[in-house]
């Protein structure tokens, strides 16, 4: 008998269903066109985060500002233990390689510097001496050089550390350069 009124049932499910869609026609496709058109999503965030990127590039940064002749330059990454820095600092690490970028261009400086670290990388180099100069003949006696291979450094993730050489080795004309292992 359950299964007589199981049959019923469904019957009387149809009737129903017929009779709820009586006066209405099938439809000849499975997909439904949105009542509008998309409008694609405009990414506002990324637009923005695009633009200060571009305007950060634009202004000089904060190391980039006051770089005197007698300034000493010290930075490490994040990472780089007190005590690796104190012996940078003391020149204690050997020095492997040596590049100097007087009466270069800041053009051919920045190639130089770039091949010469990329080189040193290669070779295994951990220290190197780069002397960027004093801007002594520069206008107006400014390190130009000394500035931009402050800001450059600091934008290679391959270079861990860097500080003003050691009087005898340039002074703050020169640096010491602490290169990440490959």
């Amino acid at each position: 008998m359950s299964d007589h009124n199981e049959d019923n049932k469904d019957d009387d499910d149809t009737d129903l269903f017929r009779n709820a869609v009586k006066g209405t026609r099938r439809l000849r496709t499975n997909t439904v066109k949105p009542y509008r058109n998309r409008i694609k999503p405009i990414p506002v965030q990324s637009l923005k985060d695009e633009k200060l990127v571009i305007e950060e590039t634009l202004e000089p940064t904060p190391y980039e500002l006051n770089v005197e002749q007698g300034d000493d330059l010290v930075y490490s990454r994040p990472g780089v233990q007190q005590s690796v820095m104190k012996k940078l600092k003391r020149g204690q690490f050997s020095i492997e390689a040596e590049l100097d970028l007087h009466r270069l261009t800041s053009d051919q400086a920045h190639a130089a510097l770039m091949d010469f670290i990329v080189r040193c990388q290669r070779q295994h180099i951990r220290c190197v001496r780069v002397i960027h100069g004093k801007g002594l003949s520069s206008k107006n006696q400014i390190p130009v050089l000394k500035s931009k291979v402050n800001k450059w450094l600091r934008q290679w993730d391959n270079v861990l550390a860097f500080c003003s050489a050691r009087v005898c080795d340039g002074g703050n004309g020169a640096l010491y350069i602490l290169l990440k292992r490959l």
